[in-house]
């Protein structure tokens, strides 16, 4: 194994831990794009572009939109009930 993909491997388990580890929801999604990316990483070092590249277009982008979008619409939701 090259020091790259040792180091893109470290990074991916450093991402996870802090995605785990986290409490906040809206702290958790951010941190899970950025895993995302660091999956991107270590596919691209590991030579899958394709994979990639999906990765990059779900994990990195639509999972995390569409998580801050839920928990933006239920937290007015619950403002509205409050009133």
């Amino acid at each position: 194994m090259i020091p790259l993909q040792s180091v893109a491997l470290l990074f991916v388990a450093a991402g996870g831990l802090a995605v785990v580890l986290a409490r906040d929801i809206v702290r958790q999604a951010i941190l899970f794009s950025i895993y995302g990316f660091a999956l991107v990483v270590l596919f691209l070092v590991f030579q899958a572009p394709d994979v990639a590249l999906s990765a990059l277009v779900v994990s990195g982008i639509a999972y995390p939109l569409v998580l801050v979008a839920a928990i933006a619409r239920v937290r007015e939701q619950q403002r509205r009930e409050r009133k």
